[in-house]
């Protein structure tokens, strides 16, 4: 928000004038009804293998990242050239493998992968497209200096949260809307579903397309989410349980009957989908689903093995990725990486622990991680065995000067560092970037962790308008 102490960044500086003859007083009665307003309506996420409470409240905070819009388009830009490069990446690999080929990527990292899916080799998606919703989390180091720090595309979470956040600070702060030109986020399940719909198998026997939601159902961390949006987009919500394969479709139960399904927005991962393809012991999957899918009579999104773009050690290759599929350079730059799995870079990595991010290649949610600055002896020497045990399984990065925002402290305003998930919608003739996404903030004092499973918040992301 400030370059310096009397200095405020110019996409602040209406907010800055309205806070600052604000009472302290009356906004923190808001945070406070904020927190109401998220129990009422039941914005919780679980936490797994924790005895306390695992369903909990994710914190919100009223002070509001905001974004030029010079700023966003340069984003804009980035973001629409990665997703297509991601895109692009799926179909060869599981086609042609024209990248392995040329050598640009190793093959044993993606033959030994395994989020690599053999079962998806020669299969084409209806549209052609992998990887309907996409999330690409971004950091900042700097006025003008973003990086990506990593890349969702198998079932990347937290848009439900970002609707919310608006909603709840457009009640709360009207006034502020009026004043400033935000935005608007609110289109989103709209456009989810036209998106969704858009990929629907060309034969479908509906004359509209049927999407419905599959969730692995009310223990999983994300439910609200699942349930949110298919209440947003009048999409039905359904688990394993209400699928069935007829006639060589999918269908619903429904109180008339089975209904043919046209897409389903699954968020249930690869290895639970279908137990007659994969893990035989699922509850979670449709028996069957698979079979259907390769006959292109369903739409799964996100398709099937696209979770291998998701893959930490990939990620160390996508500027050559991007460059492969687009012939351009990567407008948004990667964090450097260290593939631990390269004896050079595990020599480098284990001499240089202290100082370094150490992450799992197939980790999220922030566990399995080892930051290195604020770590006690016992924590690096733990993490060192694990390294030396399994150097394949991790990569690791600086520690970036990431930068601030301000939340809303018991002194005022204090900073801490955040991240930002733009979202993205793909549909065989569009590509849909919301314009804000989900800013996660660590609300410990110093904390470089953003995710909610480790105590981070969030915050609503004002984009301005020209």
């Amino acid at each position: 928000m400030l370059i310096s102490q009397d200095q405020v960044r110019d996409p602040y500086s209406v907010y800055y004038d309205w806070f600052s003859k604000e009472d302290l007083k009356r906004l923190r009665l808001k945070s406070t009804e904020a927190e109401a307003f998220f129990r009422k309506i039941g914005i919780t996420f679980n936490v797994y293998g924790q005895d306390e409470a695992d369903e909990r409240l994710i914190p919100f905070d009223i002070v509001p990242r905001i974004i030029s819009s010079r700023e966003w388009a340069r984003l804009e830009r980035g973001i629409d050239q990665r997703v297509r490069a991601i895109n692009a990446f799926l179909h060869d690999i599981y086609h042609r493998q024209e990248i392995l080929r040329a050598g640009r990527i190793p093959a044993e990292l993606i033959a030994k992968n395994e989020a690599f899916l053999p079962e998806m080799i020669g299969v084409n998606p209806p549209g052609g497209v992998y990887s309907h919703i996409a999330g690409v989390d971004l950091v900042r180091t700097g006025e003008d200096d973003f990086f990506v720090l990593e890349d969702n595309v198998r079932t990347p979470s937290g848009v439900s949260y970002m609707l919310e956040n608006r909603e709840t600070m457009l009640q709360m702060f009207p006034e502020l809307f009026t004043r400033m030109k935000v935005r608007p986020v609110s289109a989103y399940p709209r456009l989810l579903r036209r998106s969704l719909s858009n990929c629907a198998p060309e034969n479908s026997p509906n004359r509209k397309p049927v999407v419905a939601v599959l969730t692995p159902g009310i223990h999983n961390s994300a439910y609200f989410e699942h349930a949110f949006l298919a209440d947003q987009m009048g999409a039905e919500l359904v688990e394993s349980n209400d699928l069935s394969v007829v006639d060589g479709r999918i269908a619903m139960r429904t109180t008339q009957g089975f209904q043919p399904v046209d897409v389903i927005y699954r968020r249930v991962d690869d290895a639970y989908l279908d137990p007659l393809n994969f893990n035989p012991e699922s509850l979670l999957g449709v028996p069957g689903i698979m079979d259907v899918y390769r006959a292109g009579n369903i739409t799964l999104a996100n398709a099937p093995g696209t979770g291998i773009a998701d893959d930490k050690a990939l990620y160390s290759y996508m500027p050559d990725i991007i460059e492969f599929y687009t012939g351009e350079q990567a407008i948004l730059k990667n964090v450097p990486t260290w593939r631990c799995s390269e004896e050079d870079s595990l020599a480098y990595v284990l001499e240089h622990l202290s100082e370094l991010v150490v992450k799992e290649v197939h980790g999220s949610g922030g566990y399995g991680m080892l930051v290195g600055p604020a770590a006690n002896k016992k924590e690096l020497s733990d993490f060192e065995a694990k390294l030396r045990a399994k150097p394949a399984n991790y990569i690791a990065q600086p520690t970036l000067a990431l930068s601030t925002v301000p939340i809303l402290a018991k002194s005022g305003l204090a900073p801490r560092h955040v991240d930002l998930r733009p979202f993205v919608l793909v549909s065989p003739n569009s590509i849909d970037i919301t314009p804000g996404g989900l800013t996660r903030v660590a609300l410990k004092q110093g904390s470089l962790v953003v995710n909610s499973s480790q105590g981070g918040g969030t915050k609503d992301t004002w984009v301005l308008g020209d």
